[in-house]
């Protein structure tokens, strides 16, 4: 069999033949004899060689690749800007990692994000709670902390909200952590004054929700009570809440 092996392509030696130049001067043989037996250039022999010597292999080792655009440091500045601010945009912290003197495409700053577990994503819509509002729902959890689950099914919950979006009415996009959606920082309030809104009535109960009712003009006595008369036992029967059930309105 011919000592003589195919070059690859990409100019890489075969491993066979890189073990025989070191077979080869193993043996004794000089550069130039190993290099004239096997038709491999000379300077290739002394660094398939020079290699061994160095790392004790001929295998192909792992290169480091292209050295990268933003350091540590820039990265974690990039973190803390997106912690202090999850809505802030691509282009505003390419304007931070210029002002770092590390500037950056936007695709890199995307990158290390990412490599730092924070994707973008979009921002739920949560309704705006005030510390007043969060204070109330939180009494009232713990006043019915020991409430039965039998006795919660039986509740029909209903409430009549005017909504408007708080803001600007599209998609808003915020840099976080898997799991972290419903976080206060991570959300777009929604109101409930405003013109141009919607008035509605709706219910619920453990087994899901019941009626949606649209109110036209304002809400008034007679109003909210021919709500109640077509769809509050309709909705309890959609439910399957049975004859006997707790009826629980919002008191705003």
């Amino acid at each position: 069999m011919s000592e003589q092996i195919r070059i690859m392509r990409s100019k890489e030696l075969l491993k066979e033949l890189r073990d025989r130049i070191v077979a080869r001067h193993r043996s004794g043989q000089g550069y130039k004899r190993i290099s004239a037996a096997l038709k491999v250039p000379k300077s290739t022999v002394a660094s398939i060689i020079l290699k061994w010597k160095k790392f004790g292999t001929t295998r192909t080792l792992p290169r480091p690749g292209r050295p990268a655009k933003l350091s540590n440091r820039g990265r974690r500045a990039l973190v803390r800007e997106v912690k202090k601010n999850p809505k802030i945009t691509v282009a505003e912290l390419q304007r931070c990692s210029r002002e770092m003197e590390e500037s950056s495409t936007k695709s890199t700053i995307t990158a290390a994000l990412h490599q730092s577990g924070i994707y973008g994503r979009v921002a739920r819509r949560k309704p705006f709670l005030s510390a007043r509002h969060m204070k109330a729902c939180i009494e009232f959890a713990k006043t019915h902390m020991k409430d039965s689950q039998t006795m919660r099914n039986t509740i029909l919950w209903s409430d009549e909200t005017k909504i408007e979006l708080f803001g600007v009415n599209s998609k808003r996009y915020v840099w976080r952590k898997p799991g972290t959606a419903h976080h206060l920082p991570n959300t777009i309030p929604t109101v409930k004054h405003g013109g141009g809104s919607i008035m509605l009535w709706g219910c619920f109960s453990a087994a899901g929700t019941g009626r949606l009712v649209a109110i036209e003009g304002k809400m008034n006595v007679a109003k909210y009570r021919d709500i109640l008369e077509e769809n509050l036992f309709q909705s309890a029967q959609d439910l399957r809440l049975g004859r006997r059930f707790t009826f629980q309105q919002d008191n705003d």
